[in-house]
């Protein structure tokens, strides 16, 4: 995808370049080093990965590591809030469209390819699929190494199909239209309250699992030269009219005020048919309910698209990508990368413990990653698909977004009007950075 040569972020992350060489975690070159790592909650993950620093800080005795675990929405905040008051720690992670923002405004240090353990940049870039590491090359740099890929495509329990006299394997749906039929069959209610959902989308996260549907009507978020917001009103207008139907107003068949359907697929408690996820699932389904997972009880189907589609693009993926302070010392920057060179190599331990790609061309190719359940599922969307938009107000934009879907679904407002309100405050957005 284009970059979109933006660099103003919130006015709070605005900081002269001075505070970023004198700041309060500057220390001497030599000498004990304590590294702070924050990062989003997996459990999986950090059983492997306390393991690693465990490793690394037994052959690097002058290296301590204090690693810090948040929700993905919490850490979001923490780590603004820490970044404008120049207290942000040494390695982060976010998903990219909140993380670029801080490359933008020259928050993260270019990677040292010799401390990371690559020969120099084209070392690296051969050993990636490329793709991926798009998001984080601005000029002459990369600026993180990507923890994981990430695309939905849509996980399905059998169980809840059969109940509702359908065969899963021919009646999932393979467009939205389907998706609503299905759903209806499935859903079941106490009064206005639904106590079983067929489906309901990721409503926090509506560049990667919304823009896509607006995309395959033919609309666009931003317009190739990055100049225009919200692009093809009528893609626009039937992406909000589905869903103000799919809301309470409509056929109620789920909303943004119910639990999320991914952290309630693994329990298998009858609440819910299909949830859009990653191949990450597989292994939170393993840890938390292994007799559901060793079952034949779920399945992995594509994400769907428009009957009349006009473009076939699947679910956007996204990436986390490690990613280091450029206020923190040029000491703990090379340890810092030292770390993550270290913990990344372990990339086929982080596919088997916790189903998390680390796309290197070696592990694309590898049988680990091919004997995947539904590999094939998620490899062929992510080909249908394409990164999601990122940029330094994409955040910002997401919010916009999310009034608009909520305002038809929950506040009655007319597709119309809401898409008059979002095209004028996303082109304001975009005019103003």
């Amino acid at each position: 995808m284009k970059k979109i040569a933006v660099f103003l972020f919130l006015v709070s992350f605005i900081v002269p370049a001075a505070l970023f060489a004198s700041g309060s975690q500057s220390e001497q070159s030599s000498g004990p080093i304590t590294l702070t790592i924050w990062t989003h909650e997996d459990a999986n993950r950090t059983r492997i990965e306390e393991q690693y620093i465990k490793e690394f800080m037994a052959a690097n005795p002058n290296i301590k590591v204090e690693r810090t675990t948040q929700s993905s929405s919490k850490i979001i905040e923490l780590v603004q809030t820490a970044f404008a008051a120049n207290e942000g720690p040494d390695i982060f992670n976010l998903s990219i469209e909140d993380e670029f923002p801080y490359i933008a405004n020259g928050r993260v240090a270019p990677i040292n390819y010799q401390a990371a353990g690559y020969r120099n940049m084209a070392d690296l870039l051969n050993t990636y699929d490329r793709t991926f590491l798009e998001p984080v090359i601005v000029g002459n740099n990369v600026y993180g190494l990507p923890l994981e890929i990430t695309n939905w495509c849509v996980y399905l329990n059998k169980k809840v199909f059969r109940s509702a006299g359908l065969d899963p394997d021919k009646d999932y749906p393979k467009t939205w239209e389907d998706m609503v039929t299905v759903s209806q069959k499935l859903v079941i209610r106490n009064g206005d309250i639904i106590t079983r959902r067929g489906y309901d989308f990721r409503y926090p996260y509506y560049l990667v699992d919304f823009v896509p549907m607006v995309e395959q009507l033919g609309g666009q978020l931003v317009s190739a030269d990055g100049k225009t917001a919200i692009v093809g009103d009528q893609a626009w207008l039937r992406f909000l009219q589905y869903m103000k139907d799919w809301g309470p107003s409509g056929k109620n068949l789920g909303s943004p005020t119910y639990t999320a359907v991914r952290s309630l697929f693994n329990a298998d408690n009858n609440d819910v048919a299909m949830a859009s996820t990653g191949l990450y699932q597989q292994g939170r389904i393993k840890s938390e309910n292994p007799a559901f997972f060793n079952s034949n009880d779920w399945m992995v189907v594509p994400y769907p698209k428009f009957a009349n589609a006009t473009k076939d693009v699947a679910s956007c993926f996204y990436g986390h990508y490690y990613m280091v302070n450029a206020q923190s010392s040029k000491a703990k920057q090379e340890a810092a990368w030292k770390l993550i060179g270290f913990m990344l190599s372990h990339s086929e331990d982080y596919l088997r413990e916790a189903a998390l790609i680390q796309p290197t061309k070696a592990l694309l190719n590898s049988p680990t990653y091919k004997s995947m359940p539904y590999s094939d599922v998620f490899t062929k969307d992510m080909q249908r698909g394409h990164i999601v938009y990122y940029a330094a107000h994409s955040a910002e934009l997401q919010t916009l977004i999310r009034t608009a879907v909520e305002s038809v679904m929950l506040a009655g407002e007319t597709p119309d009007r809401a898409l008059a309100t979002l095209k004028k405050a996303a082109q304001e957005l975009i005019d103003n950075k």
